[in-house]
């Protein structure tokens, strides 16, 4: 059961720098509730509270004292008019106005200018726009612009029924269904007082890393395109494509859609169809060594990659990064490790090789956890997945947490529910949580490698546009 804590609006501020600097928490995510509550959620390890208070028009700000919490106050401040004390050029960012100094980050100086990306692409993706300030070609800051498509999905799921509201969380984003999705039923659950069972725990592992194999396999292979390294873009993008057919033959979709369900499993995979998947995985984790082992020994790949877009510890740690870009960095946090609604215990994270936070890093780094999720599919694929429930085993919480390591990192997911229907849903993806650390990695370098950076952090737009 998640605790949920209310303080006084004048104790915010003091209450959260106590349990950064006291008890060791880490930000999580902020959001406001629809009588105007202003919450954070914190957490340590598996453990998660959140603390609130009734913020009225304004509150103060914790920018200074947690910067992940920049978004979240911006985005709170386009949607809900709160305003917040101490949070100084409070940008837009959910709203998109048309004056430049509303949004961009002044920068001035001799030959400093600027160059405007997208929001329109050459690619087949959703819309972000990135500001360049640039001398030269050396970038001084860069400025994103996301949130193009404001779906409405978050507003849309209030008033349905738990099952109901499943659609709108698991449809934010493609690449992430089974993360979002099971953030959103874990948050249900954590709501209702509700418990998996260990054969579901099993099946809903076994959903969240075949997300990861196809997901890490398609950034290995974005990657190798942003240096131009044609043969690894191909070998890894057919790996990919190999890894959704089994989803689709086992779960019945290549993206794994409709594979979650509120309270128990979507569906069984009986004995003849769990043997197929598993020998199909050892197959394809022979080919995808194979493949790897080819990049290992292209010097001119790994020239194009290392020292660039460099996120450094420290700055990770300040920016709340998450996921593959944290660990990248030295920085060793996962959702996975702990999580009790989940079978992880044979977990062993994998570590970056070299951890200094560039492009060379993250990619590496991606390889390594391939490996480890190819070895725990293989081991929880050795019986059947039937058919299970949760059980009722908790008090209910009047805030539901639910905290999945997706593919990008932590993705948070927020249910309130009233008289069983959902009353306020926040999801909070790791793409959001990472955004900022694009931005960072990116100044310094050349123009021409940011496409590269970016695709090395490979973060999703359609997450944003909740």
């Amino acid at each position: 059961m998640t605790q949920l804590q209310t303080v006084a609006a004048d104790a915010w501020r003091t209450q959260i720098e106590a349990a950064i600097t006291q008890r060791g928490e880490r930000f999580g995510g902020a959001w406001v509730t629809a009588d105007r509550h202003w919450r954070a959620l914190l957490v340590k390890g598996a453990d998660a509270r959140v603390i609130s208070c009734q913020a009225g028009e304004r509150v103060d700000s914790i920018v200074d004292l947690v910067p992940a919490a920049g978004w979240d106050e911006r985005e709170a401040h386009d949607l809900h008019a709160l305003s917040f004390d101490g949070h100084d050029q409070l940008r837009a960012l959910i709203e998109h106005p048309t004056q430049g100094e509303r949004w961009i980050t002044p920068v001035r100086g001799d030959g400093v200018h600027q160059v405007a990306v997208g929001p329109i692409h050459a690619g087949v993706i959703e819309s972000g726009h990135f500001r360049f300030h640039v001398v030269g070609e050396r970038i001084l800051h860069l400025d994103t612009r996301l949130f193009y498509k404001h779906r409405g999905l978050e507003q849309a799921a209030v008033g349905s029924t738990p099952q109901e509201g499943l659609r709108h969380a698991g449809r934010a984003c493609g690449a992430c269904a089974v993360a979002n999705s099971l953030a959103y039923a874990h948050a249900v659950e954590d709501a209702s007082g509700l418990w998996p069972s260990p054969e579901l725990r099993r099946q809903r592992t076994v959903l969240l890393e075949l997300e990861r194999v196809y997901n890490h396999l398609n950034d290995i292979s974005a990657i190798c395109a942003g240096v131009g390294y044609a043969a690894g873009t191909m070998a890894f993008a057919a790996h990919k494509d190999r890894a959704q057919n089994l989803n689709a033959r086992a779960f019945g979709h290549r993206f794994l859609f409709g594979s979650v369900a509120v309270g128990g499993a979507a569906r069984a995979l009986p004995a003849p169809a769990a043997a197929e998947l598993r020998g199909g995985l050892a197959e394809l984790r022979g080919d995808v060594l194979a493949s790897w082992r080819e990049l290992e020994f292209a010097g001119s790949l790994h020239a194009r990659m290392d020292a660039v877009g460099v996120l450094p510890a420290e700055a990770a740690l300040r920016l709340g990064t998450v996921g593959p870009a944290a660990r990248a960095a030295g920085v060793a946090i996962d959702a996975r490790v702990g999580e009790r609604r989940l079978e992880y215990d044979a977990l062993r994270p994998a570590a970056a090789p070299r951890p200094d936070g560039d492009v060379e890093a993250r990619f590496q780094l991606r390889a390594a956890e391939l490996e480890v999720s190819f070895e725990l599919l293989d081991e929880l694929l050795r019986a059947p997945l039937p058919a299970s429930a949760a059980t009722r085993g908790l008090r209910a919480s009047p805030v539901g947490v639910g905290r999945v390591e997706s593919p990008r990192g932590e993705t948070v997911c927020i249910v309130e529910l009233q008289a069983g229907r959902v009353g306020r849903l926040h999801l909070r993806s790791a793409a959001y949580a990472n955004w900022p650390s694009v931005a960072h990695a990116s100044a310094g370098n050349l123009l021409p490698d940011f496409p590269l950076i970016n695709k090395s952090f490979e973060l999703c737009y359609a997450c944003c546009d909740r």
